[in-house]
Formats: structure tokens, sequence, C-alpha cells
């Protein structure tokens, strides 16, 4: 029989876990949370105060995970309450983890953004052979494998969140769904759309910041008709809009490090075209379960192969790849392992896909 946890989780500041709207890593960290705690796991989470988990909620006293103070604050917090915890996952600041660095409490560091060989040969020489790191992609690690012990855990979806649809009008629109800003594609994926002969909607907040962008490059093409923009939407509507869309466009200009947006997508039984860059490579089975495109052109020629694909082979690979089932599993497994693997022990140097 497995032995019961006692499992510290970090978050950043700025949001609530779940999200009310957007953020992709706090409704991981909030079915992580859920999962474990229905596995008989004691769960600690450390969030954003009006977070709503089943477990132990510390909130934060800090509010950005940009000020230097509310990180000493917030990691003051982590230390006062996470000293019984068997293991100790951020999916925040690195910093969090610092005033723990004595203790051969395992610890577990979760990117989901850009790592740099800096932060990890700091963090190593910190916390020693108490701590592990995981990525949200392959792509992210690159040769950092060799720095560090490595896990490779996708972000994943709630399946039960996310309605199944087994077919779709045969003149159904194409989707976008994200920020939208110039290095998500939304200008993209309307010259696709209109390459293709599809109608498009675009359904996503548009940042201060990005305000001139949307003012160039989407709003001119907005028509209400063949090009709809609907502006942020909650969960209910995300769901509906996937699901009854013909492909989601992922037309990135980043690299992001993973895009939950296509597993929701798949969950849907929606295909993913997108371009070759990035996560979207580790996502999208080309031929399978959507398309991976070098240009526009290809975006739209891609659109016109839709259906050929199979929405149940979508929904089969959100099942089986990112589900939060499995990636509940996922972590628990790499939990057990650092608890098992004592620190002062020589550890494994290699890279896992878990």
């Amino acid at each position: 029989m497995k032995k019961r946890l006692n499992i510290a989780l970090a978050a950043d500041p700025e949001l609530p876990v779940p999200p009310r709207l957007y953020g992709g890593i706090e409704r991981v960290l909030h079915f992580l949370a859920e999962g474990l705690t229905a596995r008989g796991h004691d769960v600690t989470l450390f969030a954003h105060r009006d977070s709503r988990i089943s477990g132990r909620l510390v909130p934060y006293s800090g509010t950005s995970s940009h000020s230097k103070l509310d990180t000493l604050r917030n990691a003051a917090a982590i230390a006062r309450h996470a000293g019984a915890a068997d293991v100790i996952h951020s999916f925040g600041r690195l910093a969090y983890l610092a005033p723990l660095a004595l203790t051969s409490t395992p610890k577990l560091m979760s990117y989901q953004r850009p790592v740099t060989p800096r932060s990890i040969r700091a963090a190593v020489r910190l916390f020693g052979r108490s701590i592990s790191f995981t990525a949200c992609g392959r792509h992210m690690v690159g040769a950092l494998d060799a720095e560090a012990v490595w896990h490779v855990v996708p972000n994943g979806v709630p399946m039960s969140q996310f309605a199944y649809r087994e077919s779709v009008d045969a003149d159904a629109p194409l989707a976008f769904l994200g920020r939208v800003e110039e290095i998500k594609g939304p200008h993209l994926a309307i010259a696709a759309a209109r390459q293709a002969g599809r109608r498009l909607v675009i359904a996503g907040n548009v940042p201060p910041e990005h305000q001139a962008f949307f003012d160039r490059e989407i709003k001119p093409h907005v028509d209400g008709d063949r090009i709809l923009y609907v502006g942020a939407v909650d969960d209910t509507q995300k769901n509906a809009l996937l699901g009854s869309a013909a492909a989601l466009l992922m037309p990135i200009l980043w690299d992001e490090p993973f895009g939950i947006v296509m597993a929701e997508a798949l969950a849907c039984g929606t295909p993913v075209i997108g371009l070759r860059r990035a996560s979207v490579p580790e996502i999208v089975s080309d031929g399978v379960t959507g398309f991976i495109a070098d240009d526009v052109e290809g975006l739209a020629r891609a659109a016109g192969q839709i259906a050929a694909l199979s929405r149940r082979a979508c929904r089969n690979a959100a099942e089986a790849r990112f589900s939060d089932a499995v990636i509940v599993s996922a972590y628990e497994s790499i939990y057990f392992e650092a608890v098992a693997q004592p620190a002062t022990s020589a550890a494994p140097e290699r890279l896992s896909n878990v």
C-alpha cells in the first residue's frame, strides 16, 4: 500500500486557484491539489487568499511575484507552515523554497516558463540533492538534463469539464482562443481562415499594452460574420466554443512552453492546427490529432483537410496524455521517488518522461 504523504504546493500569488477566467497553471494546480487529496494525501496550498481547495489553504500576504518584499513574505509563510511536509512542490518562484535550503526535505520546482542554465546551476548549488525539476515540455530542457534531475510532465485538463463532440456542422468555424496579442498570432489566424474560406471566432482578453495591436491588426477585420471577436470567455463559454469549432488554430510566434488550450481543444474532440514551434509538435500528432504547418499558407491548407481527422482520436489522445488523472499520477510518482531517494545519496542524473 502506498504511503500517505504530506504535500506542500506553492503557486504564484497573483491569481486564485482555480482562476476565474485565465490562469492555466492555476487550473493545473487546482486539479492536482484536488486529485492528491482524493487519493488520501494531506495537501497544503500556498496561494492567493481567494483560492478554493478541499485541502488546507495558507493564503499569501504578498500579492506580487515581482516584488522582492512580497516574495520574502510569501517564502517566510511557506517556511513557517511547510516544515512537516514530506515534499514541497513550487509552481511559483524558486525563491519560495530558499528558506528551506538547509533541510533535507525533497523539493520539486516546476517550470512553466523558459529555463536558464544559470538559475538551475544556482539552485543545485543552494539545494544540493534535495531538489529536482519538472518542465511541461521537453523542448524547454535541452541540455539542462545534465545539470540536474529533470522530469517532463505536460500540463493537463480536468476531463470532466470538457464535453466531447463527436461531430460538428460542415461549416463550423475555426477558433482562436488566447490572449489577443502579436506573439499569439491572432492576425495569422485571420489570414489563414480567409485563405481557407472558413469562418473564425476569436476569443480572449486584450491586454492593455496590446490594445494598439488589436486596433491595428484585428479590429478592422472583425465583421461579425466571417471574423467574429467575442472577448474573454469563462469555462462554460470556452467549452462551447472549442466543442463547436472545426479546429483550433495555434499560430504562435514565440516559444510557448505548453499551451493548455491545445489540450482543452483535444478534450472536446477538436483537432489543433498550429505552427511548428515550441510545444506544438509535442502536443499535436501530425495527421492524427491535427496538423503542424510552417507558415500561414500551410495553416490554410491544413484547414481544408480537417474532415480527414477523427475527433474520437483527439479525445482519446487527451485522455491518455493530458487528463487530470494522468497528470496527478505523474506528479504522485515523482513525489514517491523523491521521498524514497535519500538527499545524501547519489541522485539519478537523467531526463524522464512521466
